[in-house]
């Protein structure tokens, strides 16, 4: 597999064979205390899987290359490709207004599926009450920006998604989505809840629960082995296929404004961009109860990497394991925080306080080391903001600083917070 024996100015290197990918993943998957993890690499229709540890912590189960993962928001990306395919066959019109197409009057003109699955639609990111009805979550929710404006990730936009999807094709988002694409990837479905899906772990190494309102399926209802994974991102390898090459180059290219900050570099209809324009990689990441996945496509290499994790210090094992594959040849780009020199600054007492997005409130206040965000009841210490308006936390689990989020507006009078991607106004 050339990309795994060259680097990027053809230094020549050792051949990886899955044993010896086998032998990183299983050590750093000990170093970082997680239960299982598979890793799965195609390049140039080539592929290697590998996996290590258990599925549960507390059965003697190994981690089989077919165990399907809940792989949280990737499901997002399986729902996305959806909606394109419907598009690709003049079925459904990304830029029609979303109330038009369920025909149901009180939505804004504003709301299309574009912007849906852009996240520049405006609304919050999650439901005020998971069991009441979709469409009242969105008549009723407070914009957190203007449609079409800026980036705030939401998966109460997926929900909505959903719906579309529903009502274009006459079945529920779980057959539309197995009718159209993962049948025809010889994928077979498996759901949040399922008794067949490997089972998340907390940071003690304690199984977990998985729970997911079922208004939100469209958005990470999904379990999936990375070597599913990887079939789902050759459809992003801009061939034709599911998808025309017109269709696809409309789901893949950079949306203006959209500009994730914490997530990504970029976002397109579905899938995220790391990188820049000179080494530009498609994507998703996805958190579920306990387990922790993450999608690579890498266009111009004609490669897909994915892995999932069964853990929730999955994040920073997957770090760790894509820089193992930079090493050994893959140029996976680095996700930039900061910019290059940014400095510690002193916090200006007047960006103190509260920002809202839907029902979640992120607090910023005083505390005995400087300041720290509050969200939910739990205390993020010792944030430390910059002068490019960027601020990190310390993360709980690993006691070191993390980047947290970015300030909008000038300092001292900040109007709004972005953290994970999720815009937040001042209260």
């Amino acid at each position: 597999m050339q990309s795994l024996r060259e680097g990027r100015e053809g230094v020549r290197r050792r051949p990886v064979t899955p044993e010896r990918l086998h032998s990183v993943l299983t050590c750093l998957t000990r170093r970082h205390r997680v239960p299982g993890a598979q890793l799965a690499v195609l390049h140039r229709g080539e592929k290697i899987m590998v996996q290590t540890g258990v599925e549960h912590a507390d059965r003697p189960w190994p981690m089989r290359a077919t165990g399907p993962v809940p792989i949280g928001s990737i499901t997002k990306v399986a729902t996305a490709t959806v909606v394109l395919a419907l598009a690709a066959d003049d079925d459904l019109d990304l830029d029609e207004p979303a109330g038009e197409v369920l025909g149901v009057p009180g939505l804004s003109d504003q709301l299309t599926a574009r912007r849906l699955l852009s996240h520049t639609s405006g609304l919050p990111s999650d439901p005020a009450d998971v069991t009441g009805s979709c469409l009242r979550q969105v008549r009723d929710a407070e914009p957190v920006c203007p449609p079409g404006t800026s980036f705030s990730y939401s998966n109460v936009g997926y929900a909505l998604v959903g719906l579309l999807i529903e009502a274009v094709t006459g079945m529920t988002w779980r057959e539309a989505v197995e009718a159209i694409l993962l049948r025809p990837l010889e994928i077979e479905p498996v759901y949040v809840g399922d008794a067949a899906a490997v089972t998340g772990h907390s940071h003690s190494g304690r199984p977990v629960e998985q729970v997911l309102p079922p208004m939100l399926e469209p958005a990470g209802a999904l379990a999936l082995s990375a070597a599913d994974l990887v079939e789902l991102g050759r459809v992003h390898l801009g061939k034709p296929g599911l998808l025309d090459v017109v269709t696809a180059a409309d789901m893949h290219r950079r949306v203006p404004l959209a500009e994730p900050y914490g997530l990504a570099d970029g976002w397109g209809l579905g899938l995220a961009h790391f990188g820049d324009e000179h080494d530009d990689w498609l994507g998703h990441d996805g958190t579920a109860d306990g387990t922790s996945c993450h999608l690579r496509i890498d266009q111009a290499g004609e490669c897909v990497v994915a892995f999932t994790a069964n853990g929730v210090g999955g994040a920073e094992l997957w770090r760790a394991v894509a820089d193992e594959l930079r090493d050994l040849g893959l140029t996976l780009p680095h996700q930039r925080f900061r910019e290059p020199g940014a400095r510690s600054v002193p916090m200006p007492s007047g960006d103190f306080g509260t920002y809202r997005n839907g029902a979640v409130d992120y607090t910023i206040r005083p505390d005995g080391r400087g300041a720290c965000l509050v969200v939910d009841g739990e205390v993020f210490p010792e944030l430390t903001r910059y002068d490019d308006a960027t601020f990190t936390v310390r993360d709980p689990a690993t006691g070191r600083a993390a980047p947290c989020g970015r300030f909008r507006g000038t300092p001292g009078a900040a109007t709004a917070v972005e953290i994970g991607g999720r815009l937040a106004r001042r209260r």
